[in-house]
């Protein structure tokens, strides 16, 4: 499939006018990574759907209408979600995570947090203060696949069996997952349209529209840094006692950065308060985690009429896997894409993707998806709520088709897409956005600053 389908696919799923496409230039093509996925043209279509979306959102605030350029080999390596700070790449994966054999089969094991580390060792039954990863591998070797995953999940843990293709498609959750689109926006209250700030014609698109964006793990991290490179005023709000990644850096650019405690009665009345002010709501918790808080889609359009609530899960909002944690790796592992991999190969060697695509397109689709709504809000009224999953990602990565030879591919230079810049972290050297706005160019206002930096408001 091509770039410029895959992207009018995904705009129609939108409900977004046809005539902007004529405005989308989409140039290159994949093989641009050494993968046999068009993993290049999922990163293109989605970066490009994200722009548009936008840009759409300036022509209803009374712009004309502007060209939005993307390269391919751009998109992909902004989608590597490359990085380093003060000169460093930092590691990206713990000791203990990764593939392990089991008894028959593979098991990926997630294990960047302390707490799923742990967890996974105890359920090896080792001693965390002393195992080793060899001892892990040794302990693993007794596991049945499916075993080993089914108890990691009663305990809140995070790991999944390799599977072929067939295999996940048989599943319930792989049928579940087949039975959806690639995302929904839907609208869940009624509104009336809601004025937005005036925009001048040097400003980019989303400027003056306010996003709070709780979330952690890259995609919805990424999500919220592509909406503040189209320029809105993005707030990412963080527990004060819950783990980051090393890319917390890279994904802060252009936002703010504060710390609000939702256990307790003043944290949660302080981001009511930002709700009070927000357009947009975007959050990636384990389901059902800040519904329990009071913060579930239908109660922020009760409190806030209009706004639009976005929603990342791992798994999709059907199926038996639906409240089950998850991250990009293992669901690569989970749905088949591992072994895929391996097999074009021709070693028969699990393999993953040359990049977190599921996670990158993932959270380019919550952009698009939040613009969407927010032009559907702009035109229809109501409040909204847009629903996106790695799964969902991963089901239509696999519709794009293979590349034949794509493994042959050479990584290409990132160089020219890097740029160097002040932060909070240190000196931090990443990737420009990939998009290419004509009249308004993307770009990151706020430099990338830890968590707590910020007050809570706006």
């Amino acid at each position: 499939m091509k770039s410029l389908q895959a992207l009018a696919e995904i705009w129609a799923l939108g409900g977004l006018p046809a005539a902007a496409l004529d405005d989308i230039a989409l140039s290159g093509g994949d093989p641009v990574f050494p993968s046999s996925f068009a993993v290049g043209t999922a990163a293109q279509a989605t970066v490009g759907a994200a722009a548009l979306a936008a840009c759409e959102i300036g022509h209803a605030r009374g712009m004309p209408r502007q060209r939005v350029g993307v390269d391919m080999t751009h998109a992909a390596v902004e989608a590597t979600g490359r990085f380093s700070i003060d000169g460093q790449e930092p590691a990206l994966w713990d000791p203990f995570a990764g593939l392990y054999r089991c008894a028959d089969g593979h098991v990926r094991v997630h294990t960047n947090f302390a707490h799923h580390r742990d967890g996974a060792l105890r359920l090896l039954g080792l001693d965390p203060a002393t195992a080793g990863r060899a001892d892990a591998e040794r302990a693993m070797l007794e596991w049945q696949a499916l075993d080993f995953e089914a108890a990691a999940a009663e305990r809140g843990l995070v790991a999944t069996a390799l599977r072929r293709f067939a295999d996940w498609d048989a599943s319930p959750q792989g049928r579940a997952v087949a039975a959806q689109p690639l995302m929904t926006v839907t609208r869940i209250g009624d509104a009336a349209p809601r004025s937005l700030p005036p925009l001048a014609a040097d400003q980019r698109p989303l400027s003056g529209l306010r996003v709070l964006d709780l979330t952690r793990i890259l995609a919805g991290p990424v999500g919220g840094r592509t909406l503040a490179a189209f320029g809105a005023d993005v707030m990412l709000v963080n527990s004060p006692d819950l783990p980051n990644i090393a890319a917390i850096a890279e994904t802060s650019r252009g936002k703010r950065s504060t710390r609000i405690d939702l256990r307790s009665g003043a944290g949660r009345e302080t981001l009511w308060h930002l709700v009070d002010g927000a357009h947009v709501f975007s959050q990636g918790y384990r389901p059902g985690g800040l519904a329990a808080l009071g913060f579930s889609p239908e109660a922020l359009a009760a409190r806030r009429p209009g706004i639009v609530a976005v929603s990342l899960t791992a798994y999709g909002p059907q199926g038996p896997w639906a409240a089950r944690r998850g991250f990009d790796s293992l669901v690569q592992t989970a749905m088949g894409f591992n072994h895929a991999e391996g097999e074009a190969a021709g070693d028969g060697t699990p393999r993953a993707l040359p990049m977190q695509i599921l996670d990158q397109a993932s959270g380019f689709l919550m952009a698009f998806g939040a613009a969407a709504a927010l032009w559907r809000q702009q035109q229809e009224g109501g409040s909204w709520h847009v629903q996106v999953s790695l799964a969902q990602t991963g089901h239509w990565l696999r519709r794009l088709g293979r590349i034949a030879g794509g493994l042959a591919a050479a990584t290409p230079d990132l160089t020219p897409w890097l740029e160097t810049t002040a932060s909070g972290f240190g000196e931090l050297r990443a990737v420009i956005p990939s998009a290419r706005l004509a009249r308004t160019p993307a770009g990151y206002a706020r430099p990338s600053m830890p968590p707590g930096t910020h007050a809570p408001h706006w």
